[in-house]
């Protein structure tokens, strides 16, 4: 659902003005420097992608599911370090808060995340508990006034440099969702410390890293919502919607790398022609082109469904898994086409074949997704 279309479009037209005046220009910086300069973070937070999906009471946009996917698909025609860093507070660095966090504790965190005052994280995978989250083995401990937290999460998106965690332990149990609380825990809390970001394929300027705590201590209000036992339901309302974002976040590089090679294709010559003039090349093209029309409609008819309240559980899953994979195929085509300039640094190809590879395992794996797929079939 887009409320406003004039105001909409003068959203759309920032972000395009983002990506082509301020991202794309610093790609390879941020790639060399393996950071968000502060000078690209203060357009971040000029642009406000921080706040697009929190609620306008707390100093969002209050993007609806529509406006958010289209932003997203806008917004990731760049390298993708500047998606993660400048949107992932409007993902899962807020949602767990938005869906079941108190008044008050939106009240506290909300608005600062939604300037980019406060950089959010969600730490839930660990060692032993990818795909079955639910088999964490962190663990929180009640005592007078709060918990003890003992546990080590990885693989955790910008954790490295986060102000506010939402971490998932177990408060009761050995395994399953049913005994896991989430948590809300400030960057200096006693006992709480993180990795330096984690060496890794792409994604350079967006660190990945670990999360530990030790005899961390925590009062009864860092209880997300005040309910012992909720997180694993939280978690998955946040990621349903996080599902469609992340679908709508691998469809815009893609849309990026279908435009480079349609340039390069008209201008690269082989045998005195131009290599678009090839029939074999504009197939590559075509098929490109297909898939990515064929995830933004997928897409945005889920968002609309979720806009209007309807049951998106299994479309999520059928838009992560779509979309996903395209992005990794057309990232596949863009090298081919590009031949040799898309294997070697330079064009910005090579980049984003290392980068959108995560796309397939991170918030579900694709086969996690297919089992999904199957499951709702099956009911």
């Amino acid at each position: 659902m887009i409320r406003d279309e004039e105001s909409f479009g003068a959203l759309v037209e920032q972000i395009r003005n983002f990506v082509r005046d301020v991202a794309i220009p610093n790609e390879d910086r941020v790639e060399a420097e393996d950071t968000i300069p502060d000078d690209v973070v203060e357009r971040l937070k000029q642009l406000g992608s921080f706040g697009w999906s929190i609620p306008e009471e707390y100093g969002g946009a209050g993007l609806t599911s529509e406006e958010l996917a289209i932003a997203f698909m806008e917004f990731t025609q760049c390298s993708v370090a500047f998606r993660v860093y400048g949107g992932q507070n409007a993902g899962i660095g807020s949602e767990c808060i938005i869906r079941d966090g108190t008044d008050e504790q939106k009240r506290k965190y909300l608005p600062r995340l939604a300037t980019g005052e406060l950089i959010g994280c969600l730490a839930l995978t660990e060692p032993t508990a990818g795909s079955d989250a639910s088999a964490m083995k962190s663990r929180a401990k009640k005592v007078d006034g709060g918990y003890i937290i003992n546990g080590q999460k990885c693989y955790i998106t910008l954790a490295p440099v986060a102000d506010l965690f939402t971490i998932f332990a177990r408060t009761e149990g050995e395994r399953g969702g049913k005994g896991v609380t989430a948590f809300i825990v400030e960057r200096d809390t006693e006992g709480l410390s993180t990795s330096g970001s984690t060496p890794k394929m792409g994604q350079e300027g967006a660190p990945i890293g670990e999360v530990f705590m030790d005899d961390m201590f925590v009062p009864d209000d860092a209880v997300l919502g005040e309910v012992e036992g909720m997180g694993f339901k939280t978690v998955m309302k946040a990621l349903n919607k996080q599902r469609i974002n992340l679908s709508a976040l691998s469809t815009g590089p893609a849309i990026r790398m279908l435009d480079d090679s349609i340039a390069y294709a008209k201008e690269r010559r082989q045998f005195d022609k131009a290599i678009g003039e090839f029939q074999l090349v504009q197939a590559m093209l075509a098929e490109c082109k297909v898939e990515i029309e064929a995830a933004r409609a997928l897409i945005l008819e889920t968002a609309r469904k979720r806009d209007r309240g309807e049951d998106v559980t299994m479309d999520v899953s059928l838009c992560k898994y779509f979309s996903t994979e395209m992005c990794s195929r057309v990232a596949d085509k863009a090298v081919q086409i590009f031949g040799g300039a898309g294997y070697v640094k330079g064009t910005g190809i090579e980049r984003f074949y290392r980068d959108v590879r995560a796309f397939r395992v991170y918030e579900g794996t694709s086969q996690i997704h297919l089992l999904n797929i199957a499951k709702n079939l099956l009911k």
